[in-house]
């Protein structure tokens, strides 16, 4: 997504045409990444002559993106995304990587590009490698998550990152599920288990439901801001929305297409709800997805109380409430023709010291069943 590709504003407001693109930041979540380009702009010369220019460029590139990240950690820089948005950088807010990315015709056969150690995780790729995994996996968040993972191996040639890809996704598919308490969640929890990196490629099942993920991550990009939100605020939640594994994007977008297609089926007045909620391995970011059967403030101020309610519920579980945040996501149908539903998000954070009363009144309306029968809860 163009929102999490920045470029410092002085670069971006130069003229076109192919040139060298500088510094790129590819951000999301806590991590980053410094993509230095480097393209052959003239014909190939002799292999032995043109692995020596990659040698060259990619010390060149690291050395660049070392001084990058240095300068961002002394003074945070306003950046400039995809949509033209703009965000202070903080260099210290974020976990780094160097990226070298060459951009040539006819990579020299087995060659590895070398660099002295510029105190971060960096890795060379040539583009195919970079739109490999893009087509792959469609989240920057996953792709950032690989990017650390083969800096820590041993280099390879360029133009072989597939097949690096590929051993990797494999031992992810051989290894058992991790050990979680899934009562961190409440009574009812069950453990789910994906392979990091899929074998196949994102919307490989030939159907679009993995496009839902996608078409909400746009809704939230595209939503207008209050007062009361910045786009700073706009960036975590797509971050926070971004990290649902990929291999779950399909299972996850049926699910809210059946939540869509059944929660308008109740009579006039009355309200169905429906919920999926997942927490990370490590318990500190609990995403929710739901529908409802309208949105009116009556909907709004409850989703926003059941937000409150589960992140509350699951800090006090896992006594780790300064790091842990929760992400609300609600669906709810339109019709009037012009889209088919809208978005609405809630997002909470550490200890909302919640007083008793809100407890008592959340806990009330969303852990017991109601008896009038007006609305019906399926989580």
């Amino acid at each position: 997504m163009p929102d999490f590709v920045f470029q410092q504003i002085a670069h971006a407001s130069k003229g076109s045409g192919r040139r060298e693109l500088g510094d790129w930041l590819l951000l999301a979540g806590g991590r980053g990444a410094v993509v230095q380009v480097k393209a052959r702009t003239i014909s190939p010369k002799p292999d032995a002559q043109e692995a020596g220019w990659i040698q060259k460029v990619a010390a060149k590139a690291m050395s660049q993106a070392k001084g990058t990240v240095r300068q961002l950690r002394m003074v945070p820089a306003d950046m400039v995304n995809g949509r033209g948005r703009i965000l202070s950088v903080d260099g210290n807010a974020y976990e780094w990587i160097a990226v070298f990315l060459l951009d040539h015709p006819q990579v020299p056969e087995n060659t590895v590009a070398t660099w002295q150690p510029v105190g971060m995780p960096a890795i060379a790729l040539t583009r195919c490698d970079w739109d490999f995994l893009f087509d792959q996996l469609r989240s920057t968040t996953a792709v950032l998550d690989y990017l650390f993972r083969a800096a820590a191996e041993p280099a390879i040639p360029l133009g072989q990152e597939p097949v690096r890809y590929y051993e990797f996704a494999a031992a992810d598919a051989a290894e058992p599920a991790a050990d979680v308490n899934t009562e961190l969640v409440g009574p009812g929890g069950t453990l789910f288990s994906t392979p990091q990196l899929p074998q196949a490629p994102a919307g490989a099942d030939g159907t679009n439901v993995h496009l839902m993920i996608r078409i909400v991550l746009e809704d939230t990009a595209l939503s207008p801001l209050n007062e009361a939100l910045t786009e700073d605020n706009r960036f975590t939640v797509l971050s926070d929305l971004d990290r649902l594994p990929v291999s779950a994007r399909a299972e996850w977008g049926r699910l809210l297409l059946d939540m869509l297609r059944d929660v308008p089926q109740v009579p006039d007045e009355h309200c169905k709800w429906r919920f999926r909620r997942m927490l990370d391995e490590d318990g500190t970011r609990q995403l929710i997805v739901g529908a409802a059967t309208r949105f009116d403030p009556v909907i709004q101020a409850s989703f926003s109380a059941y937000v409150q309610l589960r992140h509350h519920e699951v800090t006090s579980r896992t006594g780790r409430t300064e790091a842990s945040s929760t992400l609300g996501v609600l669906l709810t149908p339109r019709r009037d023709g012009k889209r088919p539903w809208d978005t609405s998000m809630v997002r909470v954070h550490g200890d909302l010291e919640l007083s008793e009363e809100e407890l008592r009144v959340y806990s009330e309306g969303w852990n017991r069943p109601l008896e009038d029968g007006r609305v019906s809860v399926t989580v």
